[in-house]
């Protein structure tokens, strides 16, 4: 337990992104099973205790100090473990003291009773020093935020034993923690884990942003309409279906129409989207699709708008009210898997082949295919996606017609061309009390885009644009996820994404980025992207206007 509250300490402290994938590496490559595998578990989210709320970890301090004085004290830290680190009054290890192996800890918080864990806690808060009780606390609480995402801990461990992170990747969805059978695989004792007889989570391929300046040959590039729903992937094998969003988390149970209607057995990727009329109409009347005369369900054209989408998201029942409302549907891009066969070192013409044999085999209420867009030239397909923006579509995808299926963002592959240049996927960086009505909420934020060297530095400042209930929202994430503070300033841990939208944007030697946005304001909370996927700065210095 003593290593794991140090490695908390030290990330905390450590601001680089490359600083932290190093001391997550050199804990995992020298720490025994299974504690790394535990401690992996916790940084990525993978750790759940079901009788230790944070109510009872208050009621627990409550029960040591006066409860005003924690009140006070919690208030002005913001933060639960961190005050409880503090304010808890003993430290008396007992003779001979022997520090709990963090294996140890998780033992007894997963077996003991629920009866029993209040006085487990105690003894554990009594025993451990304020970097323990602190490290203990986010531990049991599942509230383990310190600017570590699950991508950047699975990037530490490729790291740390020198493989491939798309494999970690792969095996990660088809094990449970501690990883035991992953750290084996990793120092050569063992045989890759993967388990292509259960429907698990790959890797989604991704796409660059398309610069004003690019010099693509269209005729090797197939183009389709970018719908603006959730990324998904769907696995069928044998009876068992699964759906996953872009980060591997399993959805299925808020979209239950969707599973059973899978019909074929293989891996599927597409967007996830609700019937609707806010999204299609004429943008796509200038948009064809060789299958469309071949009884194939091609894109039909209107879906629902993404807030009628995220009124979905996140439950964990789904009411029948819900499902008739706002029925979902998948609008398929890509196969992974055709049956058993995997299919993703295959170009995509012939991928896209596939799945339109796939997609005639489905129910059209659940399925289409993503339709492709005939044009002859860059300045044809201008356009055309100029009526994306009346139709409410995202915008146009460019796929290379004989790319891989390839985990992560690669060079030269698939490119996003969005409707609307002024938009930029930015991480929450810092936040600060607003004024007036808002002086009690975190309202203010500075946001800010990646370098090549996975530096996030701040684009601008937004303090607008959010209703009073994302507001709520936003304010309990900095509360939170805070992990340093200045004055009146709160430094959050770097995982929120944030769609801001903005009137224009300029070179500016007063900011490190060099960039500064006029009129930025917050579009959209980006709940569903991990904050690895969020803009560069190259990306947002391709927008400038001279």
């Amino acid at each position: 337990m003593e290593r794991f509250a140090s490695l908390l300490d030290r990330i905390i402290y450590t601001r680089s992104r490359n600083g932290k994938i190093a001391l997550i590496a050199d804990y995992l490559s020298t720490t025994p099973d299974p504690d790394r595998g535990w401690a992996l578990a916790a940084m990525t989210g993978d750790l759940n205790f079901a009788f230790v709320k944070p109510a009872l970890i208050k009621g627990l301090v409550e029960d040591r100090v006066d409860a005003e004085l924690f009140r006070i004290s919690r208030n002005y830290v913001g933060d639960l473990a961190e005050t409880t680190s503090l304010i808890w009054p003993s430290f008396r290890p007992p003779e001979p003291y022997h520090a709990p192996h963090l294996g140890e800890v998780v033992e007894m918080l997963s077996t003991t009773g629920k009866a029993k864990i209040p006085a487990i806690l105690i003894d554990l808060l009594d025993t451990l020093d304020a970097s323990g009780r602190y490290a203990l606390i986010k531990l049991a609480t599942g509230a383990l935020r310190m600017g570590v995402s699950a991508r950047l801990a699975k990037t530490a461990f490729a790291q740390a034993f020198a493989v491939e992170l798309d494999q970690v990747e792969e095996a990660w969805h088809a094990l449970e923690p501690p990883f035991l059978d992953l750290f084996a695989w990793a120092e050569g004792r063992g045989p890759f884990p993967g388990d292509a007889a259960r429907p698990i989570f790959r890797p989604f391929m991704l796409a660059h942003p398309l610069g004003d300046d690019a010099t693509l040959d269209l005729a090797d590039y197939a183009a389709e309409w970018k719908w603006d729903g959730i990324r998904v992937q769907i696995a069928r094998v044998g009876d068992e279906v699964k759906l996953f969003s872009r980060t591997g988390d399993d959805i299925s149970a808020s979209f239950p129409e969707i599973g059973p209607a899978m019909a074929v057995e293989g891996v599927l990727d597409g967007e996830l989207l609700v019937r609707g009329t806010a999204q299609g109409g004429g943008a796509i009347s200038r948009s064809t699709d060789a299958s469309a005369d071949s009884g194939i369900a091609t894109t039909p054209g209107l879906a629902g708008s993404f807030n009628a989408l995220q009124q979905r998201l996140g439950r964990k029942k789904v009411t029948g009210k819900m499902l008739e409302e706002t029925p979902a549907f998948v609008r398929l891009y890509d196969i992974l898997y055709d049956g058993a066969e995997d299919v993703r070192e295959h170009g995509w013409e012939v991928r896209r082949a596939r799945l339109e044999k796939v997609v005639s085999r489905l129910p059209r209420e659940y399925f289409d295919l993503s339709e492709c867009i005939n044009a002859a030239s860059f300045e044809e397909l201008a356009t055309i996606r100029a009526g994306a923006r009346d139709a409410a579509i995202e915008g146009v995808m460019l796929k290379r017609r004989d790319s891989a299926y390839l985990a992560g963002r690669r060079v030269g592959y698939w490119y996003k061309w969005k409707r609307d240049p002024l938009t930029a996927d930015c991480v929450m960086m810092y936040a600060q009390r607003g004024h007036g009505k808002r002086s009690s909420f975190y309202s203010d934020y500075t946001f800010g885009a990646w370098t090549d060297e996975g530096e996030l530095l701040p684009v601008g400042k937004a303090y607008s644009g959010f209703t009073d209930e994302e507001l709520k929202w936003l304010d309990s994430f900095v509360r939170n996820h805070s992990v340093a503070r200045f004055g009146p300033v709160r430094e959050v841990e770097k995982s929120l994404v944030l769609e801001v939208a903005f009137d224009s944007i300029h070179p500016s030697a007063r900011h490190k980025s060099g960039l500064a946005m006029r009129f930025p304001r917050i579009s959209r909370i980006r709940r569903d992207k991990p904050a690895a996927e969020a803009d560069t700065i190259e990306g947002l210095k391709s927008l400038i206007v001279d």
